[in-house]
């Protein structure tokens, strides 16, 4: 098993739709939570959400594609970019 941060975007200007569509996201991260080490939104300066940020720990890479494409979010066109990356935990704890 692997760590990858997932460093999602918002288009702009998306807000009103992720507000809509988050409990289903919220949903699906739940119904994921064995593999959800951490998780939360971006925010502007503003303290609007404008983005999230998603550890999970999964096999490799192509599954933490699969656990991205799954998003509710993605699949409803909110982000503008997804970035993800291998993450080595080294300092710190998880909540």
């Amino acid at each position: 098993m692997a760590l990858f941060a997932l460093y999602c975007l918002d288009k702009p200007g998306a807000l009103e739709t992720r507000l809509s569509i988050r409990p289903e996201h919220v949903a699906y991260l739940k119904s994921n939570e064995s593999i959800l080490r951490m998780c939360g939104p971006l925010l502007d300066a503003k303290g609007d959400m404008n983005g999230s940020l998603i550890v999970v720990e999964v096999e490799d890479e192509a599954a933490a594609k699969a656990f991205s494409a799954g998003d509710p979010f993605a699949k409803n066109g909110v982000f503008a970019s997804v970035d993800i990356r291998s993450f080595n935990r080294t300092m710190g704890s998880w909540t």
